[in-house]
């Protein structure tokens, strides 16, 4: 071994180098194992050299180190150490896996040592290269086999203990593991022992073992040439994903259960907040209480003039709920008590019961609490509000609420007592509202010799149930009758406010000016004097029921409809100006018609006939189409105004509504 040229004239790849790592020379073998032709390497005129360059530095990225701890070892402890490396594939061909010897020798050309590195002839010893491979998969948990095209056999190599399990012999035949795998896999693990490239993905596959039934498996392949001038074989990595896919089966279960649960709480809460009245809101926690916490059974109790109202759902039978209505606040029992200190009961057995309501033991439902029932009361109100009421929910089954359980109904709870004052205060304010509305519609004149005169109103979807669209009729001094029909601008109490502001101005003034036009030009100078902080639309009428002659005018408002018997309608816009109590100094414009025999006009608010899924003239169509059809079925001013108010529904607006019918008979 002195002479180092004899080192080098070997088949396997050799190198020989400097303590240091440094190549000193290699043969063509092992500059073509590690792709870099001896011309590349040798030559001064073929670009890149080899020579003193580090060796490890011509290894793949990820050899690199393995190349450089082998040389190191050889130098510092001046023994033979060995390693399995890889050298690249070459033109698509799979690495080659070599066990790699390096040893110290004496430099020919002086004193000193190099390092020897040369590739083992393995091929009648495959097993030493394979050991690293069962050592990293045993120490990652993973199972190794290796597979032979030509003989079409499988061999586990070994690795995890726990994988050893899914083959039912070390040497199994292809056909015997594919006869394992689910059908629907099969194409899937013959397409993995041919990939087209060295390293396959990842695949999932379902292995019935024999002896603890479907396993899920992961697994990657990598073809790898054994040895140099070795055969060519396909390794195979195993991961039981078996406990795992089912942990995680379980916790995608939890997770989806507590999705549902979060939505059915969201729900619930959203429930809680819109509801608009004391139904809605029975029907929310009746329909969902009990499911929302698992329980059997709920009951709502609400504060009735010191009284308990009760509902429930159909855990509890009516003759139980009877026995109940009217108990007063000062009851010596659970229910009461959580409403009048504000404190959440908890009630787990009849014996707990007895103990703290001892007088409280007539009442029904307390047969119902046993070894197998519970009671939670928890009140809509703290103790520094009104008390407002409580639910009760009733647990079967063993059941027991989690402190979470009790902390998430008592927010629920909370949000329902919201629910329960904006409720009533609502309804103070829409009993209000109904009031002030009622002094606000006019009463129409009867017996008109000659007329009849019909007016609806539809109060708006938005804010309190009145607004600023107003209607009036009245006789003048002078016989004829004054119509009119307006909108104040808003729908709230300042609405109605400037909306009676405006119609008694109009009455007012119509006593000693008989025209609209002028009507219209004095209300709008006291608004704009005023400096009102609304202003309002008008159109405004004088009829003279004996001739039929109208005089009309407008300010700002949508215009007139004119009905026929024949069933025929038109449009007709009325001169004036702008809306009043915006523009000082103006004067309105009228104009005078003739209205025939069984011949109706109609007078709307925008509400009726204009909104965002209709425009002012389709709007306008529909209310004259309809009014046109009534004349002509024979219907009276009152059944006309009636279905033209139907017309309000196709309109889908949030404005209130105003309806006034003059029919001449």
């Amino acid at each position: 071994m002195d002479a180092a040229d004899g080192l080098l004239r070997r088949a396997e790849p050799a190198a020989l180098l400097t303590l240091d790592g440094a190549i000193r020379d290699l043969n063509a073998a092992m500059a073509t194992a590690l792709g870099r032709p001896a011309r590349q390497c040798l030559g001064r005129d073929f670009g890149e050299q080899c020579l003193g360059r580090d060796f490890g530095d011509l290894w793949p990225a990820k050899q690199r180190v393995s190349a450089d701890g082998l040389v190191a070892h050889a130098a510092r402890t001046k023994t033979v150490a060995m390693r399995v490396l890889e050298f690249p594939g070459q033109g698509g061909a799979p690495p080659v896996a070599c066990l790699i010897e390096a040893r110290l020798v004496k430099d020919s050309a002086g004193d000193g040592q190099l390092v020897w590195v040369h590739a083992l002839d393995t091929r009648n010893d495959l097993a030493s290269l394979l050991i690293p491979f069962r050592l990293a998969a045993e120490a990652a948990d993973l199972g190794l086999w290796l597979y032979s095209a030509h003989e079409q056999q499988l061999e586990w190599l070994g690795g995890a203990p726990a994988l050893a399990a899914t083959l039912p012999d070390p040497d199994t035949y292809l056909s015997t593991v594919i006869s394992a795998v689910h059908s629907d896999d099969q194409a899937a693990l013959r397409q993995l022992l041919r990939p087209p490239a060295a390293q396959s993905p990842w695949i999932r596959l379902r292995y019935l073992t024999p002896h603890d039934g479907w396993h899920q498996l992961t697994i990657q392949t990598r073809r790898i040439q054994l040895g140099y001038g070795g055969p060519e074989r396909t390794f195979g990595v195993v991961r039981d994903d078996t406990k795992q896919e089912k942990r995680k089966k379980k916790a995608q279960a939890a997770l989806a259960s507590e999705r549902r649960r979060a939505k059915e709480i969201a729900d619930f809460s959203s429930a809680l907040i819109t509801a608009a009245t004391g139904q809605e809101l029975q029907q929310v926690v009746l329909t969902r209480l009990a499911a929302t916490f698992g329980a059997s059974g709920a009951l709502l109790a609400l504060v009735d003039d010191g009284r308990l109202r009760y509902f429930t759902d159909a855990g509890m039978a009516m003759w139980e709920i009877e026995t109940l209505d009217g108990l007063r606040l000062d009851h010596p029992s659970p229910l009461p008590e959580a409403i009048r200190t504000g404190r959440p009961q908890f009630i787990p057995d009849r014996e707990d019961y007895i103990r703290r309501w001892p007088h409280g033991a007539l009442i029904s439902w307390l047969s119902r609490i046993g070894f197998d029932y519970a009671v939670s009361i928890t009140p809509l109100s703290e103790t520094s509000n009104q008390p407002l009421g409580a639910w009760t929910v009733f647990y079967g089954s063993g059941h027991r609420p989690s402190l979470d359980e009790r902390t998430l109904m008592g927010t629920l709870a909370d949000l329902a007592g919201q629910a329960v004052r904006r409720i009533r205060l609502q309804q103070a304010r829409v009993e209000l509202a109904t009031a002030l509305q009622q002094t606000m519609l006019p009463t129409l004149p009867e017996h008109l010799a000659g007329l009849e005169v019909a007016a609806r109103y539809r109060p708006s979807r938005d804010g309190l149930d009145i607004g600023g669209d107003w209607y009036d009729a009245f006789v003048m001094p002078d016989g004829a009758v004054a119509l009119e029909i307006g909108d104040a601008q808003g729908h709230d109490v300042d609405a109605a406010a400037a909306m009676g502001q405006v119609r008694a101005s109009i009455r007012a003034i119509a006593a000693h000016e008989p025209d609209p036009a002028t009507v219209l030009t004095r209300t709008n100078e006291l608004l704009v004097t005023m400096q009102a902080a609304r202003f309002a639309s008008c159109t405004m009428l004088r009829l003279d029921p004996r001739d039929g002659q109208v005089t009309g005018a407008s300010a700002g408002h949508v215009p007139l409809l004119c009905a026929r018997r024949d069933g025929s309608h038109s449009v007709r816009e009325l001169p004036g100006g702008p809306v009043l109590g915006v523009v000082p100094d103006t004067d309105y414009g009228e104009e005078t018609f003739t209205l025939d025999r069984d011949s109706a006009l109609v007078m709307v608010t925008d509400g009726l006939v204009e909104g965002p899924g209709l425009t002012l003239e389709a709007g306008l169509e529909r209310a004259g189409t309809l009014a046109g059809a009534a004349l002509h079925d024979g219907l009276n001013a009152e059944e006309t105004a009636d279905r033209i108010l139907d017309a309000a529904v196709a309109v889908d607006h949030l404005d209130d509504v105003a309806v006034l019918v003059i029919r001449r008979t």
